[in-house]
């Protein structure tokens, strides 16, 4: 059985950062790519970004690329979404999910294990 459990979210002004954590419990954390995604209201759960086992692959959506970076720490099953420059538009609530494989992938389907979300707020 695979839990993860997302942290970090809040409110913050146009401009300002947060750091996302995504905690990983269950085995074989070091095997399962890992993605994070965000769902604004009334819209469809979207890709935010995706890491690799190994943090080989890393690959974002355009419209976060320059501004979010991912990483984890596979001694810690941690998966982390560093936020700068954040946007009005990047208002969501953010999820972790586990792959269930070591590759990268960037489809809402390719994903087997969800986190319950974190709200993200930015105001203008």
């Amino acid at each position: 059985q695979v839990r993860l459990v997302e942290s970090g979210g809040g409110l913050v002004q146009a401009g300002g950062s947060l750091r996302l954590s995504c905690s990983y419990f269950g085995r074989t954390f070091s095997s399962n790519a890992m993605g994070w995604f965000r769902q604004a209201p009334g819209k469809e759960r979207e890709f935010v970004a995706v890491i690799s086992w190994n943090g080989g692959s890393i690959y974002y959506a355009d419209a976060v690329k320059g501004r979010f970076t991912i990483s984890r720490d596979n001694t810690m099953n941690t998966v982390y979404l560093q936020m700068n420059s954040l946007k009005p538009e990047d208002t969501a609530i953010y999820s972790c999910a586990a792959r269930g494989d070591s590759r990268a992938a960037t489809g809402v389907y390719d994903y087997h294990y969800w986190g319950q979300g974190t709200q993200v707020t930015v105001s203008t």
